[in-house]
C-alpha cells in the first residue's frame, strides 16, 4: 500500500477509509521488517507487544495522561496479553489501533488490534491480532499511585467510549 502514512497518528476518518471499524479511533501505520520475523517466516510474537508499546507512546501523549517528563508519571505494566489470529510477514503493511477500554483512579486498561489494511487484496481490513494491557500510573519520585490527570480522563470516556469503574 504506496500511500500508507507510516508513524503518523491515524484518526477515525483516516482508520474507516482503511477498512477499520469503530470503536478505534487512534492507529499508527507501518511495514513489517527481517528483524521483526522468526525462523519459518512468521512474525515473532514478541513483535507484536513491542508494536503495542510503540503505539502507547503517541497515545498516551495524545490523550494527555503523560508527556514523558520529569514530572510526569512512571507507566507501568500490570499484565499484557496477545492473542494471534493470522500470520503475517516481510512487507506486510499493518495498522495498529488502541483505546482504553475502562479506568480507575490511578490505572486503565487497553484493548489493541493489529489490521492488514483494506486495498486491492482485501475490500476490509483483516484483524491479524489482538491485545489488552493494564496500565498503572506511579508517583516518579515518591512512593505511591498517580492519579490519572483530569484531561486523560476526560479523553478516554470522548474518544475512547471507556467507562470509569468504582
Amino acid at each position: 500500500m504506496a500511500n500508507l502514512p507510516y508513524h503518523t497518528p491515524l484518526g477515525p476518518d483516516n482508520l474507516r477509509g482503511l477498512g477499520i471499524p469503530a470503536p478505534w479511533t487512534f492507529g499508527l501505520a507501518d511495514r513489517v521488517r527481517f528483524g521483526e520475523l522468526d525462523a519459518i517466516g512468521h512474525v515473532n510474537h514478541t513483535a507484536y507487544l513491542r508494536w503495542f508499546e510503540s503505539f502507547r507512546l503517541p497515545f498516551l501523549k495524545a490523550r494527555q495522561v503523560t508527556d514523558y517528563g520529569p514530572n510526569s508519571p512512571r507507566l507501568v505494566l500490570k499484565q499484557v496479553e496477545c492473542t494471534y489470529l493470522a500470520e503475517m510477514g516481510l512487507g506486510h503493511d499493518y495498522v495498529v489501533t488502541g483505546r482504553v477500554s475502562r479506568f480507575r483512579n490511578t490505572s486503565f486498561t487497553m484493548e489493541f488490534a493489529v489490521w492488514l489494511p483494506q486495498g486491492p487484496a482485501r475490500d476490509v481490513a483483516q484483524e491479524m491480532a489482538r491485545g489488552s494491557c493494564i496500565v498503572v500510573l506511579l508517583n516518579r519520585d515518591a512512593p505511591g499511585r498517580y492519579p490519572i490527570p483530569e484531561a486523560g480522563r476526560t479523553a478516554f470516556m470522548r474518544d475512547d467510549t471507556a467507562t470509569p469503574d468504582g
